[in-house]
């Protein structure tokens, strides 16, 4: 799946698993090793809906956007969750609802504010320039803005250096050069086995409440920038958030281990 985009080859790309009944951990983290995207999901039926487990090359995580609406995607289009009803996903970061929103997929998600803070020691050289802000997400990421678009698209980080910060991952973010979007953003996980995440649902949750506050409107739209990219539009809801994208297929296949 390519997430977050209407086009093949563009987004972010995320590998859903369709399972019929709970797998071990350590299978999940080899298919996910195997697979060796920025997330893999894994869906097992419940009764009260889904469960939904995502997996990096290199470990778990708790949140995740794009692979999220991937599945949601999947689920619909396969057939095995009917399209007119709302899909309750249990996570890790407990229930995340998807509807259908026209041609995008809405997702109802935990909002993540960050709390200004001073970044650790070597983060500036990490990064490759000093900050005009930087916070702490609960979902343990560094929140940073950089001012001028051209910046963040210059930017070109030292990601071994950067895998020693004590956090998730780096989100960057800007206001946008074009009037189409009010932000732009790219995020940074070499700690977790992903150096450059192409589109960032989670690191949303906490862009939304960020530039709702700056900007002083609400929904807006978000355009994360990198190699890549894609399209994420949000809305503010106090201690929700909802992210909104569309999803393509570019491959199906059967597992045979």
């Amino acid at each position: 799946m390519d997430a977050f985009t209407g086009d093949p080859f563009d987004g972010n790309p995320a590998a859903v698993c369709l399972l019929v009944e709970p797998a071990e951990k350590e299978w999940m983290q080899a298919i996910a090793r195997e697979m060796n995207l920025s997330e893999t999901a894994f869906v097992v039926p419940r009764p009260e809906g889904f469960e939904l487990r995502w997996f990096t090359p290199l470990t778990e995580v708790d949140l995740c956007g794009h692979a999220t609406l991937a599945s949601a995607h999947v689920l619909w289009e396969t057939g095995v969750a009917p399209r007119e009803v709302p899909i309750r996903f249990q996570t890790r970061s407990g229930v995340l609802t998807a509807r259908p929103a026209g041609e995008r997929i809405a997702l109802d998600f935990p909002a993540t504010p960050a709390r200004e803070a001073e970044p650790p020691t070597g983060f500036s050289q990490a990064l490759g320039v000093v900050p005009l802000w930087t916070g702490r997400t609960a979902t343990a990421d560094w929140l940073v803005e950089l001012g001028e678009e051209g910046t963040i698209r210059g930017l070109e980080p030292d990601f071994r250096r950067l895998a020693t910060i004590p956090a998730r991952g780096v989100i960057v973010t800007g206001p946008s050069d074009d009037e189409r979007f009010d932000f732009v953003s790219r995020f940074f996980a070499p700690r977790v086995g992903i150096d450059e995440d192409p589109v960032t649902g989670s690191a949303h949750c906490a862009l939304a409440p960020y530039w709702v506050e700056r900007l002083g409107r609400n929904p807006l739209v978000g355009r994360q920038i990198g190699p890549r990219g894609g399209i994420v539009h949000v809305r503010d809801r106090g201690d929700r958030v909802d992210l909104e994208g569309q999803a393509v297929v570019v491959l199906r296949g059967e597992l045979l281990v």
